[in-house]
């Protein structure tokens, strides 16, 4: 039973930085690539960054040079480092295997930013 649970969010101004921590509940990131999605109020959940099993990275063009993904295979363990946040960038952040399964859905954690 795979168990994905994401934590770090929270409420910052424009500018600011978080780190999201997504913790797993076996080594399902050491054998599947590794995504962040966010989902804002209205809108479909999108992937924001993708983290290869063999450790290349890429990231939506509206994240781009402001996130950078990570994870740490000996604490099963992903992150997002997120800088220079925008307004814009408000939503719930997710992480899952890409491509994702339904099932392994957390309950996210909430980024909000304020102008």
């Amino acid at each position: 039973q795979v168990r994905l649970v994401e934590s770090g969010g929270g409420l910052v101004q424009a500018g600011g930085d978080l780190r999201l921590s997504c913790a797993a509940s076996g080594s399902i990131f050491r054998f599947n690539a590794m995504g962040w999605y966010r989902q804002a109020p209205g809108k479909q959940r999108e992937l924001v960054a993708r983290l290869s099993r063999g450790g290349i990275s890429d990231y939506a063009d509206s994240v781009k040079g402001r996130f950078t993904i990570s994870r740490d295979n000996a604490k099963n363990t992903g992150y997002l480092q997120m800088n220079n946040l925008k307004p814009e960038d408000t939503a719930v952040y997710y992480c899952n295997i890409v491509p994702f399964i339904d099932k392994y859905w957390g309950q996210g954690t909430q980024v909000t930013v304020s102008s």
